[in-house]
């Protein structure tokens, strides 16, 4: 990736390393997290490849959400390493604003300016943090909201969106800084049953076009359609993890079984 709209970090082996070869784009190593003396994660580690889909479940309470928020930076983990293409993430809880840049993160509520309308929600992280120009920075957000269908919604306010399209834009607003990784905490939890195809959609067309992505979600269809891996998570551990068609034919532990009936059954 160029430098010129902000550092970005070089990538350790090349473009095509993977979880498998070379450099993961994002290795974690025994990690740990607790509150008070609640352990939300126990020694979990996890590699995800560039390009790779990882869609992480489990009960809640699990620690799926307190993971990716490690990754973000917006949780401080308190044992082990979290690398981001081989640059370790500070256990304190900083991060270069490299590290920072390289990673998009979309919440269940979308977190959106509610006083700025929608393009300047998407302009205004990149003319602060990378430095474009208001008019560059305004290209990229109508190519974004393009990407994400719906650039009509350019000049109005949050609050005149629906609950999908809000989601929409906080996605389309993750991609203006260029990320290399996109995290999803739970996109759709907070939608209307018929808001959540939209936000699936644009999810899975990212997807198709290469993008590294981690979604906690209890979307099953979409981790059958689109991971290339599923993360099993139970009280702060990764119990199993395996491609879709293995995990959802033959999961290995009763945990993981018990938590599929459940879920399934809906």
């Amino acid at each position: 990736m160029s430098g010129a709209n902000g550092p970005t970090i070089p990538a350790a082996h090349g473009a095509t390393n993977d979880a498998a070869s070379g450099t993961p784009l994002v290795r974690l190593e025994r990690v740990g997290k607790s509150f008070g003396g609640f352990r939300a994660l126990n020694e979990v580690s996890l590699d995800v490849g560039q390009g790779e889909k990882v869609v992480v479940c489990g009960p809640s309470g699990s620690g799926k959400s307190t993971l990716i928020r490690c990754i973000a930076r917006l949780e401080r983990h308190d044992a082990g390493r979290i690398e981001i293409d081989g640059v370790e993430l500070p256990a304190d809880g900083s991060a270069p604003a490299a590290l920072r840049g390289e990673i998009g993160m979309v919440f269940q509520q979308f977190n959106l300016f509610p006083h700025l309308t929608v393009l300047r929600n998407l302009t205004l992280g990149p003319m602060r943090v990378r430095g474009l120009s208001q008019a560059d920075a305004e290209t990229r957000a109508m190519a974004m909201l393009e990407r994400v269908r719906i650039p009509e919604q350019a000049g109005k306010y949050p609050a005149q969106l629906s609950g999908g399209q809000q989601q929409r834009v906080a996605i389309a607003r993750a991609l203006c800084m260029q990320p290399r990784l996109m995290l999803f905490d739970e996109p759709t939890s907070a939608l209307d049953p018929e808001m959540i195809n939209e936000v699936l959609e644009t999810m899975e067309s990212l997807a198709l076009d290469g993008m590294t992505m981690v979604v906690v979600t209890h979307e099953m269809g979409f981790a059958r359609r689109v991971a290339d891996r599923v993360v099993f998570m139970d009280r702060g551990e990764v119990v199993e993890t395996a491609p879709p068609a293995e995990f959802f034919e033959r999961p290995r532990s009763e945990r993981c079984r018990l938590f599929l009936s459940r879920i399934l059954a809906h």
